[in-house]
């Protein structure tokens, strides 16, 4: 079993009074995880929201009714949750009414997507976001070096649990994981016409990755106006499928304030998408899969380090350009990521290194990538 780096801050709140909600995509290990945790108990409740009879069991609720379901258990756990209409008030609501039940709730796609209305759980909740494995967890469970090593095989096939577990067998569970979950909370949630759009949409951004983006010109790409690529957009990133990463700007009056880039969380979906699993080595894209994944492995770490970092990219209108922009504390550190590790020894920009003399520079090889993220 591989350990997940979730489990001990999850465990450490049951019993808080405090319903835990976990979100991410589909197939990432929410309910293993759950299960783990409460493995040889018998006072635990689970319930699915894709199942119809929990759907209508939610939505005539009442304190009287939950507690007659409830009996004797003290835990009780809701996968799929998004799936149940209003989903925030009916959590609010077991916290408020029965607070001596512990309320977990696990979600493919953000509440945002299935509440209708916007009854809050602010200060009743905690929330968590679960990602595919990540390199940290990987390292734990082997070592870092096992891991270093297969870094150009994740970079291809990712981390989704099923895939690391499955060695031999990646592109048939990836193709699995692309066509039979990665759609489908959007498709429901949102009521969308026209699925073949979404995913020309989807493809048109996986080979846009590390690039910056424009709505109007994926748009042209695909037959989709400006707006209409923006919310779907929006609607992968609360699907947890991709996120977008601003850029950073304070001091020049060249730096671009409003630019976006947008990564996967997971490259093997990303090459399932686009039905490309060559080898790092035969592709002409390892330079921009390498950054995506850097950058995944720390928006990772930073969730799950629950840490108060700002992230983004740097660039100016001449195209001088930082990959990774961190603050914290109101210190700067700039990141560039390099597939080719003979090219360590780059400088910052000096446009950059003039206006943020204080800033820290890194660059992150496969060769020091191990030492990155895990100090």
């Amino acid at each position: 079993m591989i350990k997940r780096q979730l489990q001990p801050a999850i465990e450490a709140l049951l019993g808080s009074n405090k319903a835990i909600v976990i979100m991410g995509a589909r197939q990432v290990g929410k309910s293993t995880l759950l299960h783990e945790m409460f493995s040889g108990r018998n006072d635990v409740l689970w319930l699915n929201g894709d199942d119809l009879d929990v759907r209508e069991l939610f939505a005539n609720m009442t304190s009287d009714r939950l507690r007659l379901f409830l009996g004797n258990n003290k835990v009780v756990v809701i996968d799929e949750a998004q799936r149940i209409a209003d989903i925030r008030l009916r959590l609010k609501l077991i916290t408020d009414q029965i607070p001596d039940v512990q309320v977990v709730a696990t979600g493919s796609s953000s509440f945002q997507l299935a509440s209708k209305i916007n009854e809050p759980l602010t200060g009743r909740k905690r929330e968590f976001q679960m990602f595919p494995l990540s390199f940290k967890e990987m390292a734990a469970h082997t070592n870092p070096l096992t891991e270093s090593r297969l870094i150009p095989h994740r970079m291809v096939y990712g981390y989704y649990p099923e895939v690391v577990t499955s060695p031999g067998e990646e592109r048939e569970v990836l193709r699995e994981l692309a066509s039979s979950y990665l759609y489908r909370d959007i498709l429901q949630l949102d009521g969308l016409t026209k699925p073949d759009k979404l995913v020309a949409l989807l493809q048109a951004l996986a080979r846009q990755i590390g690039d910056q983006i424009s709505y109007r010109e994926i748009g042209m790409l695909v037959g989709l106006d400006p707006k209409t690529v923006e919310r779907y957009i929006d609607l992968l990133e609360k699907s947890f499928v991709v996120f977008r990463l601003g850029s950073y700007s304070r001091n020049l009056r060249n730096e671009l304030k409003a630019s976006k880039k947008i990564y996967f969380y997971d490259l093997g979906i990303r090459n399932a998408v686009i039905a490309d699993f060559r080898e790092v080595e035969n592709r002409t894209d390892a330079g921009a899969l390498w950054e995506n994944y850097v950058v995944a492995e720390r928006v990772k770490q930073i969730s799950y380090d629950r840490s108060f970092v700002n992230m983004w990219f740097w660039r100016t209108q001449q195209q001088n350009e930082i990959d990774i922009i961190e603050e914290l504390d109101g210190q700067l550190t700039a990141v560039e990521c390099k597939w080719n590790p003979s090219k360590a020894n780059v400088k910052p920009p000096q446009s950059f290194a003039n206006a943020y003399p204080e800033a820290a520079f890194k660059v992150i090889t496969p060769a020091n990538f191990a030492e990155y993220m895990l100090l």
